[in-house]
């Protein structure tokens, strides 16, 4: 059974479609999906679009490419929400950097916070790290952060990559596996140790080769399963059942 540990459910893409491509995970074994919270201002929409169906669990969190509509009422807000969360919300996210959108600056301040907010509460962490996975390890470090870290949709070096790992991250493999040209990132994730590992769509974004941007969906976690087994040198069962363990531990199921 696989897990979809970062899929966006709840945005209008997947609108009249839902319940039946739930349905279709299910009938390939694809009984979990998680779905990460990126602003306030569809967090009531992440919860209710996961609510009723116990297959579906969301975080919460403030993305870097929105932190500029937030404000210290909003952080006050999410530590209420994530301080009274139900079984389903398990993570908060997801937060972190990104340097090719906005302001490294900028941004810093609002990462620091949720992560400091995560460390308070317990709660894992859901980490957007687009060419900042040294300032994101840096971060962490200097936090002093115990807790579960899933470093979605890890794009970088396999010195990077062990640098996360040996910090305590999971790295998310995501659909980036399935192009030849992701040379350094596959190494990497065919490198690291497989009990650091966790499968991810990020749908509708980053989909795997062949498919046009905005048509991932959660069914493609296949795809992302498929690549990572021909990469690695385990049998395909003792791949399915560390990433299960991995994701298991990463959300505390």
């Amino acid at each position: 059974m696989l897990v979809d540990a970062h899929c966006h459910l709840d945005y209008p893409e997947f609108d009249g479609e839902r319940a039946q491509l739930i349905k279709a995970c299910h009938e390939q074994g694809i009984d979990r999906i998680v779905i990460p919270g990126v602003r306030s201002a569809t967090w009531q929409r992440v919860a209710e679009t996961a609510s009723g169906d116990s297959s579906l669990f969301y975080c919460l969190g403030i993305h870097p490419w929105y932190v500029n509509e937030h404000s210290e009422e909003d952080l006050e807000r999410l530590e209420q929400q994530l301080a009274s969360r139900s079984r389903q919300c398990v993570a908060l996210g997801e937060c972190g950097l990104d340097r090719l959108h906005g302001d490294l600056a900028g941004q810093m301040p609002w990462f620091e916070a949720q992560v400091d907010m995560a460390q308070s509460l317990s709660t894992p962490l859901v980490v957007h790290s687009v060419r900042t996975n040294d300032e994101v390890g840096a971060v962490l470090r200097k936090k002093r952060f115990d807790g579960s870290v899933l470093i979605h949709g890890f794009s970088g070096s396999p010195e990077q990559a062990k640098s996360l790992v040996d910090s305590g991250c999971f790295l998310g493999v995501g659909g980036v596996i399935t192009y030849a040209r992701a040379r350094k990132t596959r190494r990497a994730l065919a490198e690291i140790p497989l009990e650091h590992l966790v499968l991810e769509t990020d749908a509708p974004d980053m989909p795997p080769e062949g498919l046009a941007k905005g048509e991932n969906s959660p069914l493609k976690i296949l795809a992302v399963f498929r690549a990572l087994c021909d990469m690695r040198p385990e049998p395909e069962a003792r791949i399915a059942e560390q990433l299960r363990a991995n994701v298991d531990r990463l959300y505390g199921w």
